[in-house]
This record gives C-alpha cells, sequence and structure tokens, in this order.
C-alpha cells in the first residue's frame, strides 16, 4: 500500500519541474490540482511566475487540465482565468482521473498529475497509472480535513524516505 502513495517526483513547487524531462520521459498531458498547487487554498489569484510557468507548459506543447474536488464555480473561474479546461472530479477515485485523460485525450501512461496531496492527488493518480508528482502546498491555510491528514501524510513521507523511496528534488 506504502508505493501507492509514493510519487515519482517530489518538488518544492511546479517551478521546480523540468518540462523537458517530462517531455523525455513521454508525457504529453499535465493534470493539476488547483488548491495548493496551482493558486493558494480558497484564493482565485494566481502568481505571475506561477501563470508564466503554466503557459511554458501549453508552448512546449503539453495538453493541460485541472482537475478538482472544489465547488464547480470556483474551478471553472480559474479555468477561465488560466484557458485551461477543468474537471471536477472526487479524487482518488477513478472516474476522476478518467474525465480528466478524456479532456486531454491522452493515456495513463502519457501523462502526469501535479498535486500537493498524497491521498487524493498522488494516490488517484498512481491508481489510475499515471506520472505523480507531489508538490509541497503554498500556504498552511486550508480546509480542516486537509489539516488532519497532513499529519498522516507527514508519517507516510518520513517512511517512504526511510525506505529510499522518496527523494526531494530542489
Amino acid at each position: 500500500m506504502l508505493s501507492r502513495l509514493c510519487p515519482n517526483l517530489y518538488v518544492d513547487s511546479l517551478h521546480h519541474i523540468d518540462l523537458s524531462h517530462l517531455r523525455d520521459i513521454g508525457v504529453r498531458g499535465i493534470v493539476f490540482d488547483i488548491d495548493n498547487t496551482v493558486t493558494m487554498w480558497g484564493s482565485n489569484e494566481i502568481a505571475p511566475t506561477t501563470l508564466k510557468w503554466l503557459e511554458g507548459a501549453k508552448t512546449h506543447g503539453f495538453r493541460v487540465c485541472l482537475l478538482s474536488n472544489n465547488r464547480k464555480a470556483r474551478i471553472d473561474d480559474i479555468s477561465r482565468m488560466l484557458d485551461i479546461p477543468s474537471a471536477k472530479g472526487f479524487k482518488p477515485f477513478g472516474s476522476a482521473f478518467r474525465s480528466a485523460l478524456c479532456l486531454l485525450g491522452t493515456s495513463p501512461q502519457e501523462t502526469t498529475i501535479i498535486g500537493d496531496q498524497i491521498f487524493t492527488d498522488i494516490l488517484g493518480g498512481n491508481r489510475a497509472g499515471l506520472y505523480t508528482i507531489l508538490v509541497q502546498p503554498m500556504s498552511t491555510n486550508e480546509f480542516i480535513t486537509t489539516k488532519l491528514l497532513r499529519r498522516l501524510e507527514k508519517i507516510v513521507l518520513r517512511k517512504l524516505a526511510c525506505r529510499g523511496l522518496l527523494t526531494r528534488k530542489d
């Protein structure tokens, strides 16, 4: 079970992800979580550096979409703001990831999920066969259940690191 929680890549933020590396390993589609990955939790503001990185992904020819458990209205607002299609789905369930793959028109083997939560983004992405990238949350401001799960995430991250399964790329 622990391997299902292990990301393929662990970085500080989107900005530490090398798009050329993704291209080299065969990635054609990128699924992004919203809260604490692309924007701070509950915020519709997106940092200029994040906007630039997302535009870079599109210019490099990646197909991109958003996938979130959030309110549909908020997902739609951010989707319009970024000019990126979006899917609403309850991660980690497979139907959410299948919706994103359908939007992208890519197979699981050529798609990555980038998110900040092990028990939603990484678990769901691994179960769906995607390349998984865990980023550090942008903020500690979060939904109460997420705050509780963060404690368990820390334990999982320590166990993965102790077993040599997790290395963080800075």
